[in-house]
């Protein structure tokens, strides 16, 4: 009887902490702008992608605390041997060291990474990639944070948030046409897509790239180069902003796929399109800047 009774009560308190989370605009926005960064990393390292956002959400405030700011550091990994830029913080003690990174996907990379080279989570890589509550649970046991808690308040993100749908993703490299409509338009940050083996945001109204740099932390001389704009250009609303150099070639599945052109379409659209770099995609095709392309005209891309 007394067993049932404190079966009971457990129940109770856990309703009542899951029921005391609730649903935060800022937590959802940095979902929405990481969530394809953490499917991306899930389907290299097997970790789920629920797990890395729920930590992301959780460890960093949602973007927006200190560690985060200053350092781009995400997961609160401390230095232990670190070679790179480092930042300090308090934590279980005073003036800790910290990991710092020059952006949040170097962030995200360095946490799988550090999971899967740690001996203490490799038991974590034997459970199922859908088992969010193994994973938080184990993590937890291992170490990974001294909140007693811990694994409750990953468990309440994910399933308050529905962050496990991610679990089950199959394509993370989505098509830009299809991201659009995920943007939220009253959104205050960007949210980051995967293409062609790099990451994009598309531009909205007001935007400069100084604006952008300033929100992914990457100088705007290097996101103009990246783009093979000129740093103080004038953006327009949708372009397609990417945030690393491009590629010299569309992706696999467009090998036997011409890009027939259509109006007001340039070569330059063409190749932010695709992701390509400019003059590959002129070389591609035999091209010249000289050369003028016509509506109808199928370019190779890959």
């Amino acid at each position: 009887m007394k067993k049932t009774i404190l079966t009971i009560a457990l129940i109770a308190v856990a309703t009542v902490a899951a029921a005391q989370m609730k649903w935060n605009s800022a937590f959802q926005q940095y979902i929405d702008q990481y969530k394809d960064l953490a499917i991306e990393q899930m389907k290299k390292y097997r970790i789920p992608a629920s797990i890395t956002l729920a930590q992301g959400v959780f460890e960093s405030g949602a973007g927006r605390s200190d560690l985060a700011r200053k350092g781009n550091n995400h997961f609160g990994i401390k230095c232990h041997g670190w070679q790179g830029r480092t930042v300090r913080a308090n934590d279980d003690a005073p003036d800790e060291c910290f990991r710092a990174y020059d952006n949040a996907w170097q962030s995200y990379e360095d946490h799988s990474r550090f999971l899967v080279n740690s001996n203490r989570y490799r038991k974590l890589f034997s459970l199922s990639i859908t088992d969010y509550r193994g994973w938080a649970r184990g993590l937890k046991a291992a170490g990974y944070a001294t909140n007693p808690r811990y694994a409750d308040k990953l468990i309440e993100l994910i399933e308050l948030y529905k962050l496990h749908q991610y679990d089950r993703a199959r394509h993370y490299d989505r098509f830009m046409v299809s991201a659009a409509k995920d943007v939220a338009a009253d959104g205050l940050i960007h949210p980051i897509y995967k293409f062609n083996d790099n990451y994009y945001l598309k531009a909205r109204r007001g935007d400069t790239f100084k604006s952008i740099a300033k929100e992914v932390g990457i100088s705007s001389r290097k996101l103009a180069k990246y783009n093979e704009r000129d740093r103080h250009d004038t953006l327009s609303e949708g372009d397609i902003i990417y945030l690393k150099k491009k590629a010299k070639r569309a992706p696999k599945s467009y090998k036997k796929r011409l890009h027939y052109v259509r109006p007001g379409e340039s070569m330059y659209t063409i190749s932010q399109y695709y992701a390509i770099r400019l003059k590959y995609l002129y070389k591609l095709n035999r091209l010249t800047p000289d050369d003028e392309i016509r509506v109808g005209q199928g370019l190779k891309v890959r």
